[in-house]
């Protein structure tokens, strides 16, 4: 019988780090000569860009307001005149013009209300992310949420100042109408979804004639003909508000839209899970809103906020029939005052920051929302 020696092999030296700050690194920024050439391309722009910036930014920037108080236009004209001298943002334009960028034309001695309205609807949107609160009563409290938003803005009950639609604008506006169309167009769009895999002929034909028709024209063309083309079709001594035929509007726009990303998730949904649920004896609806549609709205998650999102951004285009969102009160602040004009970089700074911080949040939830209700779906 053979005696096999074996013999220890040499040593090696240790595996790279893949973890920590020098894993990172190698691993995102530095993991082959494209992307460190990339690397290096950023930040020599960032090296020369950086100084600039945080000059203007910061270091010559203007933080007050100059002149007597109470003479408005002697406040505005030196405030200018020390901004131009400085060089750098102006940020004493946020300072003078605040009010009007997120409350718009509403009456000034009333603006409690609108900011009472902004903190209850992100209050409610709050509690609706809290898994925990899924339950029948938040319809209710949404209901009655609605209500009393409605009651605050426009008054005329409690002893409140009635204010007039024309003249709600803003921050309240974008959340309103991006709020309540997403609280009336979600179930419109589940319902839509539903209907487009109904084996109902009449019922299928009809919500993909509406799908297809709403998904073919831009929504600027939906408001227009909400606002001009709607109160032609209406009787004489009925009216709609223009608010109200804008936010039906954005409704519809934004069910197409969700219907169709509702309908992708249910088309992954194996088919299983519709066998199982047979097996079990479920009725269809039984089986839809206890097994399909949570598993449905589950992996819709993603595109579902993304849709959201564009929601959120789309209120903008109320402008086209009068109405003025955070966005265009911003744009109005400086442009209707032409001593501010020059200015107009730091005011859509602040329309900017307005929607990165509702937009960003919203993409967070979403990956944590994800995340929280992983049973394996995702790969």
């Amino acid at each position: 019988m053979a005696i096999i020696h074996s013999e220890p092999l040499p040593s090696r030296p240790a595996p790279a780090s893949n973890s920590g700050l020098t894993g990172w690194l190698k691993g995102n920024l530095f993991s082959s000569p494209f992307n460190t050439a990339l690397t290096l391309i950023c930040v020599y722009g960032l090296w020369q860009a950086m100084p600039g910036l945080v000059n203007w930014f910061f270091l010559d920037a203007t933080w007050s307001i100059f002149g007597p108080e109470g003479n408005a236009n002697e406040i505005t004209k030196q405030t200018v005149a020390v901004c131009k001298e400085a060089g750098g943002a102006c940020w004493s334009l946020i300072s003078v013009k605040h009010r009007f960028m997120f409350f718009g034309f509403y009456p000034q001695d009333e603006q409690w209300r609108p900011l009472l309205t902004c903190f209850l609807l992100i209050g409610m949107v709050l509690i609706s992310g809290i898994r925990a609160y899924w339950k029948p009563w938040l319809i209710v409290a949404w209901l009655a949420a609605i209500v009393v938003c409605f009651i605050l803005m426009m008054g005329g009950v409690a002893g409140l100042t009635y204010v007039a639609t024309s003249k709600w604008g803003g921050l309240p506006l974008t959340l309103g109408l991006a709020v309540f169309s997403v609280v009336f167009a979600l179930p419109l769009g589940i319902a839509l979804a539903l209907g487009r895999r109904s084996q109902m002929n009449l019922i299928r034909t009809l919500c993909v004639s509406y799908i297809e028709l709403v998904r073919a024209v831009p929504l600027i063309s939906i408001l227009f003909m909400a606002s001009f083309l709607l109160p032609l079709f209406m009787p004489e001594e009925l009216t709609i508000n223009k608010l109200l035929r804008a936010q039906i509007g954005i409704i519809m726009f934004a069910a197409a839209y969700m219907a169709e990303v509702i309908r992708g998730g249910l088309q992954a949904i194996p088919k299983g899970q519709y066998e199982a649920a047979d097996a079990m004896g479920l009725s269809y609806w039984q089986a839809t809103f206890k097994v399909i549609l949570p598993q449905a709205l589950k992996v819709s998650i993603p595109p579902l906020v993304g849709t959201i999102i564009g929601t959120f951004k789309d209120s903008s285009l109320v402008v086209i029939i009068g109405l003025f969102d955070v966005l265009n009160t911003t744009r109005v602040a400086f442009s209707s005052d032409p001593p501010w004009s020059p200015f107009y970089l730091e005011a859509y700074f602040v329309g900017a920051t307005v929607f990165f911080i509702f937009c960003f949040g919203m993409s967070q939830y979403s990956q944590w929302l994800e995340n929280h209700l992983d049973t394996g779906h995702k790969n």
